[in-house]
C-alpha cells in the first residue's frame, strides 16, 4: 500500500529504472495536487518522445492511488516557468533536471529561503511550542540594545497569539493600526492610509530608541475578520498573484526605509505555520534564534522541521543563519545536568540534518560540523536562566522600567552576548 509518505521514495526508484532516458529531457516536474495525486509535467518539445510513456506507466502503476489515471498522468507545458509560480517547489535529490511542485491549501511554504537584507541586522525569534519566553526574550533584547543606544525594530508577528506590545507599550501610546491592518488595506492599495499611524515608541528607551509595531491598533475592532484575510494573495492588474510573504516583506522595507532602524527584531508565531513560515525564512533574517525547552515535544517539532528541509534540498542553504536558545534553564543545583541534557538532544537533531558526514582521516576543515560539546556550535544552546521576575509577560513593561542593566544581563546575558556577535559578522559583511 502506498501512503503519501511513501510518494518520493517511489518516485525516485521509478526515476533510477530510467536514470539514462531521463538525461535527454531538459526538465521534469513530479506534480503533487492538493489531493496528494502526483502527475508528470515535462516541456511540450518533449511530447514524441516514447520514455514519457514508458514513465508515465511505471508511475502510475507504482504510486497508486496517488496518482491520476494513465491517460491523464503527463501534462506536456508550453512554458514550464508557469508550473513554479506562486507554488513551493524543491529539487528532488539525485535528479538533477527534476524538481518536485507541491501544491498546498496554505500560504506557507517551508522551502524558499529568500536572501540575506542587505541592510540593518534582522533576527527572529522563532520557537517550535509556545510558552517558552520567546516573547520576554524578545523584549528584554529590545530594552538592552537601546540601552546600549541602539534605534531598534520590533515587529510582533505573532498575529494569531498578539501580546508582544504590551510588554514594550503602555495602552496610552499604541496607535491606531497594526500589521493586520496593514496586511489587508494593501489588498485594495490602501496600505500607505495606515502606514503613518503604525509605529510607536517605547518609553523604555533611554539612550536609544524602541519603535514597535503592534499586531493590531489600540481598538482591534473586527479583528478576527480582518486575521482571516491577510494571507491573502493581492491579484495585480495584470492578473499576476503576489503571495502576502512578499507583501510583509514590502511593508518591512517600508518600515525600514522610514526609521533607518540599527537592528530588526521579530516575534515570529510559534510552530509550522505560514506566519512561521515567513518570519524564518522569507524576510532575510540574519539570525534565527530557536527556543526550545528539553523536552520530547520540542525535539521532535524541531526534527520535523529540519528534516523537511534536509529532503527538499535547503538544508544548506538555512543551516548558517540558525542559533539554538536553551529556553527556562533552572537556576539550581540542576542547571548543569539540565544544559548537558539539552547539548545531546540537540545535537542529535542538528547532525540528523545540518552537519556534513566527515570522511576518514580528514581534517573539519571546510566543513560544516561541530562537536557535541563546541560551545560555538549553532546546536549548543545559548542559555537563558528562568527568573520569576520576567517569567510573565503582563508584568514586563512595569518590570523594565525599574530593572537594571545587571539584573537583564544575569538573566539574558550570553543571549545579548550572541546579537552582538550578529552585529560584528553584519558589520564585516558590509564592509567586505
Amino acid at each position: 500500500m502506498i501512503t503519501f509518505d511513501l510518494i518520493l521514495g517511489q518516485v525516485k526508484e521509478c526515476l533510477a529504472l530510467h536514470k539514462s532516458a531521463l538525461g535527454d529531457i531538459s526538465e521534469a516536474v513530479i506534480n503533487r495536487d492538493l489531493n496528494g495525486r502526483v502527475r508528470l509535467i515535462v516541456p511540450e518539445e518533449a511530447q514524441d518522445n516514447p520514455f514519457i510513456q514508458t514513465l508515465a506507466t511505471t508511475l502510475a502503476e507504482r504510486l497508486a492511488p496517488h496518482a491520476y489515471p494513465l491517460e491523464r498522468m503527463v501534462l506536456f507545458e508550453e512554458d514550464m516557468g508557469v508550473v513554479f509560480s506562486g507554488v513551493s517547489s524543491f529539487p528532488l535529490d539525485g535528479f538533477p533536471n527534476v524538481r518536485v511542485v507541491d501544491r498546498l491549501a496554505t500560504e506557507g511554504n517551508w522551502t524558499t529561503i529568500g536572501p540575506l537584507s542587505p541592510g540593518a541586522p534582522r533576527i527572529v525569534f522563532f520557537s517550535i511550542k509556545g510558552g517558552v519566553g520567546r516573547s520576554t526574550a524578545l523584549a528584554a533584547s529590545a530594552w538592552s540594545l537601546a540601552e546600549a543606544g541602539k534605534k531598534v525594530l520590533v515587529l510582533d508577528l505573532d498575529l494569531e497569539s498578539p501580546g508582544l506590545s504590551s510588554a514594550l507599550l503602555p495602552q496610552g501610546r499604541r496607535r491606531g493600526f497594526g500589521i493586520v491592518d496593514w496586511l489587508v488595506e494593501d489588498l485594495v492599495d490602501n496600505g500607505d492610509a495606515v502606514l503613518d499611524d503604525m509605529v510607536a515608541s517605547s518609553t523604555l528607551s533611554r539612550e536609544g530608541d524602541i519603535y514597535v509595531v503592534a499586531a493590531h491598533g489600540r481598538d482591534p475592532w473586527e479583528y478576527i475578520a480582518k486575521l482571516g484575510r491577510v494571507w491573502m494573495p493581492k491579484v495585480k492588474p495584470d492578473g499576476t498573484r503576489e503571495p502576502w510573504s512578499r507583501r510583509l516583506v514590502r511593508l518591512l522595507e517600508a518600515l525600514e526605509q522610514r526609521l533607518q532602524p540599527d537592528v530588526v527584531l521579530l516575534d515570529s508565531r510559534a510552530g509550522i505555520d505560514e506566519v512561521a513560515s515567513s518570519c524564518v525564512l522569507e524576510l532575510g533574517a540574519t539570525q534565527v534564534l530557536l527556543f526550545a525547552i528539553d523536552s520530547d515535544q520540542t525535539w521532535a517539532g524541531y526534527r520535523i522541521l529540519f528534516e523537511h528541509w534536509r529532503n527538499a534540498g535547503v538544508a544548506q542553504a538555512i543551516r548558517e543563519r540558525l542559533q539554538l536558545v536553551g529556553a527556562m534553564v533552572p537556576d539550581d543545583e540542576g542547571r548543569k545536568a539540565y544544559l548537558e541534557g539539552m547539548v545531546e538532544q540537540a545535537c542529535d537533531v542538528f547532525t540528523e540534518s545540518f552537519y556534513d558526514e566527515i570522511p576518514s582521516g580528514e581534517s573539519t576543515a571546510g566543513y560544516f560540523s561541530f562537536d557535541r560539546t563546541d560551545e560555538a556550535a549553532p546546536h549548543y544552546p545559548v542559555p537563558i536562566r528562568w527568573n520569576r521576575g520576567f517569567a510573565a509577560l503582563r508584568s514586563l513593561h512595569s518590570r523594565l522600567e525599574v530593572v537594571d542593566e545587571k539584573e537583564v544581563r544575569f538573566v539574558f546575558g550570553p543571549l545579548l552576548d550572541g546579537l552582538e556577535v550578529t552585529f560584528t559578522q553584519q558589520g564585516v559583511r558590509d564592509n567586505g
